[in-house]
C-alpha cells in the first residue's frame, strides 16, 4: 500500500494540516492538503498546503518568504489529520504579520488579542 492511501481524505479529497513549531510545540496555523501537496511537502521538505479559496496549491512562504521546512510528519490514529513539525522561517506563520495565526484568547465574553504583530502586513506582502 501507498503510504497516502493511509490517509482518510475527506469527500473533497483534502485532510487538515496542523503547522506546529519543532522547537517551542506552538501550533502556527491550521490549512488542508490534498495528495499532491502533502507528496510535494515531503519531496520538497518545506510547507505545501492545497488553498482553499484560490483553488490550487500553496507553497507557504511563496510570497511572503516564510517558509516552513519540515521537520517531521505525523499522522493521527484515525488517519485524518495531519501534524507537520516545522522551522517556520522569518517567524511569521500568521498573514497578519504575527507568528501564530492563534493570536487570540479567549477571555471574560470575548476575544483578545494576546501576540504582537511582528511585521505589518502591508510590508510582507507589498506587490
Amino acid at each position: 500500500m501507498n503510504w497516502l492511501d493511509a490517509i482518510k481524505w475527506d469527500a473533497n479529497g483534502l485532510v487538515p494540516a496542523i503547522a506546529q513549531d519543532h522547537v517551542t510545540g506552538r501550533v502556527l496555523m491550521v490549512a488542508w492538503m490534498n495528495r499532491e501537496a502533502l507528496a510535494l511537502t515531503v519531496s520538497e521538505q518545506r510547507g505545501i498546503y492545497w488553498s482553499r479559496s484560490r483553488n490550487k496549491l500553496w507553497r507557504k512562504g511563496e510570497e511572503s518568504g516564510h517558509v516552513q521546512l519540515l521537520k517531521e510528519l505525523r499522522l493521527d490514529c484515525d488517519g485524518d489529520v495531519l501534524v507537520l513539525q516545522v522551522e517556520q522561517l522569518g517567524g511569521i506563520a500568521c498573514h497578519t504579520g504575527r507568528e501564530s495565526c492563534f493570536y487570540q484568547r479567549y477571555e471574560n465574553g470575548a476575544w483578545q488579542v494576546v501576540d504582537a504583530v511582528h511585521k505589518d502586513p502591508h510590508e510582507i506582502y507589498a506587490s
